[in-house]
């Protein structure tokens, strides 16, 4: 029997906003727990909330860069539910009339390109941390993030797959990081996904019980926590267990390798939802919502296109660059200085790419300056340096930031192009590999290669890799 998989996402996105949606605290990342916090976002008696207007022009804009319509008029309610990381035991959300309705945004799977549409796209205010103790009978909790502002972006279930649902997030990511609507890093929980997931036969209309798998917040466990749930409600249903599918709420652990039940699923009628009696309607006009759209700047396809018809790359290179919009514009800031685009796009995907996953640093944290880099290019190409000699420059820059002239002067890593004493150590060379050029004149040209590892070896990668070669070819044929 035939089972197609039904996905819908629910991602929940921290605002780039300097304070909270209804008080001035800061938002700061990382501050010392419970630093961040006052009367108004720990819900104490007698304060009242005044919304911050530049989450309303946040969510607008991220309104408009996912094709959203934008409703003029919207309000805030109650959702009421008790957990200890919610002080006020109700979250200020939005219900029936949302700040932004429909939408929709193109993935592509496998060289397939679909459209997946946007139910609605809501703020509200984030929960605190509860921090739970190793082997202690009780948790802590941090109040910092208490009122960060929110938009949570609901999709419809079109999606047929995990695969689907990673690249629709991935998509997501990439336009709200690309309009300026939050820093999206989901390792600090900028970013976190919910996906509602469900089996059923193939030609079936109605809709089986979902299960909505809780606060993801990494591409790599999202795709493996819906494969294995996938697998689970497969095999129940298979197995004529499909009644043991129930609305609930599960979490993943990634140690078990496996889904875990965490509670059931409420409806939207147990949350009570009614008007927030201390927040008035929200009403903007055209003109704010027009405004905002002029500020959205060039979002992710738009930036594929240019970068293929103007820098002429690969499809592989635009796609590792974009992803990652620090080191996008990193690689644009470097050949506005002057850089070749196909070279600095090589070292930046290689070199770079390699060094900041060693020292787990993001695209924004690159420590070497653009000018930098465009002039140890440039001397690569005027023959200062070799290339090998580059990459151990290029590895310093990274660590210490200085400029590359004064690391090749403090090191003495100036490239060999003296003819004299290139032939000092080519015949030197020569004459301690006996059988090696016996092998070249004997018609193994590799062993040419194995003769110019040798001289780079000598020379520590200074010898200027073209003159040794010419000088190498003469002297063995003089040996002839």
């Amino acid at each position: 029997m035939a089972w197609e998989t039904i996905i819908g996402m629910e991602i929940h996105v921290e605002l780039a906003t300097k304070s909270k949606i209804f008080c001035s605290c800061p938002t700061t990342f990382g501050a010392p727990p419970n630093s961040q916090t006052c009367p108004v976002c720990l819900g104490l008696p007698g304060t009242l909330p005044v919304l911050n207007d530049e989450v309303v022009k946040l969510a607008i804009k991220a309104g408009l860069a996912l094709n959203c319509d934008i409703n003029l008029s919207s309000k805030m309610d109650r959702k009421n539910y008790f957990y200890p990381d919610s002080p006020k035991a109700y979250q200020i959300s939005q219900y029936d009339l949302p700040i932004c309705s429909g939408g929709r945004i193109e993935i592509e799977v496998e060289g397939k390109k679909k459209e997946i549409r946007i139910n609605r796209i809501h703020i509200e205010e984030d929960a605190g941390k509860l921090i739970h103790m190793v082997e202690e009978p009780h948790s802590l909790i941090d109040y910092n993030r208490v009122g960060v502002p929110l938009i949570e972006i609901v999709s419809e279930a079109d999606m047929r797959s995990p695969q689907e649902a990673v690249e629709y997030v991935k998509t997501l990511k990439s336009i709200l990081e690309y309009a300026g609507i939050s820093d999206c890093r989901m390792e600090q929980g900028s970013l976190r996904c919910d996906a509602n997931i469900s089996i059923r036969r193939v030609g079936q209309e109605e809709l089986n019980s979902k299960v909505e798998i809780k606060n993801m917040n990494s591409f790599k466990e999202l795709i493996k926590a819906m494969e294995k749930e996938e697998k689970r409600q497969r095999e129940l249903y298979s197995f004529g267990e499909g009644h043991k599918v129930i609305q609930e709420t599960r979490r993943w652990d990634s140690g078990k390798g496996r889904t875990v039940s965490m509670r059931t699923k409420e409806d939207a009628h147990d949350y009570r939802y009614f008007p927030e009696p201390d927040i008035p309607t929200i009403h903007f006009n055209r003109n704010l919502v027009e405004s905002i759209e002029k500020m959205i700047p060039e979002l992710p396809e738009a930036k594929k296109k240019r970068f293929k018809d103007f820098y002429q790359l690969t499809d592989k290179e635009i796609e590792i660059l974009i992803g990652d919009k620090p080191l996008a514009e990193f690689y644009e800031r470097t050949v506005k200085v002057g850089a070749e685009p196909k070279i600095v796009a090589n070292w930046i995907l290689g070199d770079l790419l390699k060094l900041l996953k060693v020292e787990e640093l993001q695209g924004s944290e690159i420590p070497i300056k653009e000018k930098d880099l465009v002039e140890l290019l440039k001397l690569i190409e005027t023959g200062e340096i070799s290339g090998k000699i580059a990459k151990e420059v290029f590895e310093t820059m990274f660590k210490t930031r200085e400029e590359p002239k004064s690391i090749i002067a403090k090191r003495g890593l100036t490239q060999i192009s003296g003819e004299e004493q290139l032939e000092r150590y080519i015949l030197e060379v020569l004459e301690n590999n006996p059988q090696s050029v016996e092998d070249y004149h004997g018609g193994k040209k590799q062993a040419m290669g194995y003769l110019m590892g040798q001289i780079m070896k000598a020379t520590q990668g200074q010898a200027n890799p073209q003159l040794t070669k010419e000088i190498l070819t003469m002297k063995l044929q003089n040996l002839k």
